[in-house]
């Protein structure tokens, strides 16, 4: 009987060794599979964070584009209400007189008048395209002598410091 107990208690002794055994290796196994979770969870966090810094450099980016695109319309609206001022002017000065019956009353008047404003009108788009400025031009003491068609240009060219206005007037348009 004696034998028999030790039997039993080296095939318990046996069994717990086993199971130890078992569980070190499978404690093991998982310990392994942990690791590699948590390196490839690393690596994908740096990868995240990466790409977290890149949008945020983007829409820094795109801040900047979109306040630039907003200075922008608003110079281009600034633009576009100057042109509608211009226009308005345009309209009530041709809107004073009735073209039609002072041609049919003075022609050769109508004529010289129509080809001076259109030859002033034609230098508003040279000027506008860049040429230079003739002497006569430079030496204009208001808008007015300037260019009558576009009087405009003598206050933008002003602006601009491309112009000098004499001392003794402004570049006011109504001089």
């Amino acid at each position: 009987m004696f034998s028999s107990i030790k039997i039993y208690f080296f095939i318990v002794l046996l069994g717990l060794g086993g199971g130890v055994v078992w569980y070190y290796k499978s404690t093991q196994a998982t310990i392994m599979e942990l690791t590699q979770y948590n390196a490839e969870l690393t690596a994908t966090i740096d990868e995240i964070e990466g790409i977290n810094e890149q949008n945020i450099e983007n829409i820094e980016r795109l801040r900047a584009d979109n306040e630039r695109q907003r200075e922008q319309f608003i110079s281009v609206q600034a633009l576009i209400n100057n042109i509608r001022q211009q226009n308005a002017e345009l309209r009530d000065r041709l809107g004073e007189h009735d073209i039609g019956a002072l041609a049919a009353a003075k022609p050769g008047l109508v004529e010289r008048v129509i080809n001076n404003a259109s030859s002033k009108a034609m230098r508003c788009f040279e000027l506008e395209s860049g040429a230079p400025l003739t002497e006569q031009e430079r030496s204009a003491k208001n808008a007015k002598a300037f260019n009558s068609e576009c009087p405009w240009i003598y206050d933008d060219l002003v602006a601009r410091g491309l112009l000098i206005v004499p001392s003794d007037t402004t570049a006011d348009s109504s001089n």
